[in-house]
């Protein structure tokens, strides 16, 4: 009787060791009700100009969520842009963090929100893929791969 209970604490304080994932996500790189599709990375016509991340996003997990940063593995940093207007002139400037709730759709696209990719890997060429990963405000993450596009391909 002892070494079955000796046993069975083994075996709980092995499950009390393991590392949680954090709220909201239930497998490492992935978020609970979250969807993304149509991802692609277009390289910029002029080699070693930023790219761009396009992608579209849908929420239908049921705790509100904030996307806090973005981070391309083939590139030296990431952000995510938006466009906005600052004395009386359209322009690119850094998106705020993106809060997400049930039923939210988010399109990063041309023209609008997208993520940057700052010095991409000179060796990246259409057809290539790359790991774009989005975290979130407690630390969660949203991890998907992007098909690498050529700078006049359909963005």
């Amino acid at each position: 009787m002892a070494a079955a209970m000796a046993t069975a604490m083994l075996g709980l304080a092995a499950c009390e060791s393991e590392p949680q994932a954090p709220l909201g996500q239930t497998a490492p790189g992935q978020v609970q009700g979250m969807t993304i599709s149509n991802p692609r990375l277009v390289l910029a016509p002029v080699a070693g100009n930023p790219a761009a991340v396009y992608f579209d996003l849908s929420y239908e997990g049921d705790k509100g969520l904030t996307i806090r940063k973005a981070e391309v593995a083939e590139a030296k940093s990431a952000m995510m842009h938006d466009y906005g207007e600052y004395d009386f002139k359209v322009q690119m400037m850094e998106a705020l963090p993106i809060a997400l709730k049930k039923g939210t759709k988010v399109a990063f696209e041309p023209g609008g929100l997208h993520v940057m990719a700052m010095e991409p890997a000179e060796t990246l060429k259409p057809g290539d893929t790359v790991t774009v990963t989005l975290t979130m405000s407690g630390g969660a993450t949203q991890v998907f791969e992007a098909e690498v596009r050529a700078a006049g391909e359909e963005r």
